[in-house]
C-alpha cells in the first residue's frame, strides 16, 4: 500500500495534491491506496464541513497504530536562504522541482511533501477528474459564460507579505491580456479575502461562496487569471470548459525572483506564465529560462546554503527595503482612495 496524511491546517489545495499525486503512485506502482489523517481532509480555516461537495476514495483509512508499519518517503527539497523575508532567511525559500524518486517507492510506504509537479499526476489525468468529481447538486455554471474571466486572488495571510502577495500590476497587465482575447471579456473575482480585492481591484465585483461553489466557479470558468495559489490548480486540470488561463511568473515569488521558481513544480503545460513587465511565457519556455538560469545564477548555485553572518547582514537590509517598498506603496495607494472618495 501506498499513501499519503493529511495534516491538520493545510489547505485544500495542498492536501487534493498530495491525495492525487500519492494515488498516482500508487496506480503506476501496482500497489494499494490508503491515507492517514482522514478526519482532517478539507477541514482547514477556510471550511470545517469537510469534504461535503465531492464523494472522494481515500482508500485505506490507515490509523495511528498502522502508521507504525508503514516507512516514509519524503519528497526532495531545495531551498534558497535570501533576504526576501524572515521565513525565506530562516527557513528558506522552497524552490524544488520533480523529485523522480517519488515513482520508486517501494510497497508500505506513505509520502509526505509539496507533490504539486505535474510529471507525478498528468498522465493519469481522465483518472484525477473520476477522483475528484464534484456531486452534481454543487456543480454549478452559474458563472461560466464564454465572455467572463474568473480572477483568483489568494489575500489573508498573503497581504501582509509582499513576497507573496500578488503587485495590483499583474492583475491590471492580466486584464488587458484577456480583453486581447475578448474585447467584451468581463471579470468577477474569487477570493478567500473579498476586502483586500476591493482594495486592489475596485469596481470587480468579488466573492468568496463557501469553498465548495468557489472550488467550481474555478473548475467551470472559461478563462483564468489566478494567483500564486494552490487552491485553483486542480480544478483547472479537471476543467472540462477552460480556454485560456494567465498565472504568475516565479509562482509564489513572483514578486521578487531574479529568475528563480517558487517553486519549480508549479510551472504547469496548461498555463500561460505572465512576468512583472506584463509578457506571457509559455511553460516550455519558462522552463527553457529556469534551466539557464540554473547553469549561470551566483544564488542559484548557493542553493540549500545557510548564509555566513557577512551575507546575512545583507540578506537582513533587503528584507527591510522590500518590506519598506511593499509598506510605502499600499500608504500611497490608501491615500488615493480616501482622495477618489
Amino acid at each position: 500500500m501506498i499513501g499519503t496524511e493529511f495534516i491538520d491546517g493545510q489547505g485544500l489545495g495542498n492536501q487534493l495534491f498530495c491525495y492525487v499525486t500519492a494515488r498516482a503512485v500508487a496506480k503506476e506502482r501496482g500497489f494499494a491506496f490508503g491515507t492517514a489523517g482522514q478526519e482532517c481532509f478539507a477541514v482547514n480555516i477556510h471550511s470545517r464541513r469537510g469534504m461535503y461537495f465531492m464523494d472522494v476514495d481515500l482508500g485505506y483509512n490507515i490509523s495511528t497504530e498502522d502508521k507504525k508499519k508503514f516507512k516514509i518517503y519524503r519528497e526532495k527539497e531545495t531551498r534558497l536562504y535570501i533576504g526576501n523575508s524572515r521565513h525565506d532567511m530562516e527557513h528558506g525559500c522552497y524552490i524544488a522541482g520533480a523529485d523522480e524518486r517519488i515513482h520508486q517507492v517501494e510497497d508500505q510506504t506513505l509520502i509526505y511533501g509539496n507533490m504539486q509537479d505535474e510529471s507525478y499526476f498528468i498522465k493519469y489525468l481522465e483518472d484525477v477528474k473520476l477522483w475528484l468529481k464534484v456531486k452534481p447538486e454543487y456543480d454549478s455554471y452559474e458563472y461560466s459564460r464564454e465572455n467572463l474571466c474568473i480572477i483568483n486572488m489568494r489575500g489573508g495571510e498573503y497581504v501582509g507579505s509582499p513576497e507573496l502577495f500578488i503587485d495590483r500590476k499583474y492583475w491590471l497587465h492580466g486584464i488587458k491580456e484577456m480583453k486581447k482575447i475578448r474585447p467584451d471579456m468581463e471579470f468577477m473575482i474569487i477570493t478567500d479575502d473579498v476586502e483586500a480585492a476591493a482594495r486592489l481591484l475596485p469596481g470587480i465585483q468579488a466573492h468568496h461562496f463557501d469553498i465548495g461553489k468557489d472550488y467550481v466557479t474555478l473548475k467551470n470558468a472559461h478563462y483564468l487569471l489566478l494567483s500564486n495559489s494552490s487552491f485553483a490548480c486542480l480544478p483547472a486540470h479537471t476543467s472540462d470548459t477552460l480556454k485560456f488561463a494567465i498565472a504568475p511568473k516565479y509562482w509564489a515569488r513572483y514578486n521578487v525572483s531574479n529568475g528563480y521558481w517558487a517553486s519549480e513544480q508549479n510551472i504547469y503545460s496548461l498555463y500561460h506564465y505572465m512576468d512583472r513587465k506584463g509578457r506571457l511565457f509559455t511553460a516550455q519556455e519558462c522552463r527553457e529560462e529556469l534551466a539557464a538560469y540554473k547553469k549561470r545564477s551566483a544564488l542559484y548555485a548557493r542553493r540549500d546554503q545557510r548564509p555566513g553572518a557577512g551575507r546575512q547582514f545583507f540578506q537582513d537590509i533587503r528584507r527591510r527595503i522590500l518590506y519598506g517598498w511593499f509598506y510605502g506603496k499600499r500608504i500611497c495607494r490608501a491615500v488615493e482612495r480616501r482622495i477618489k472618495k
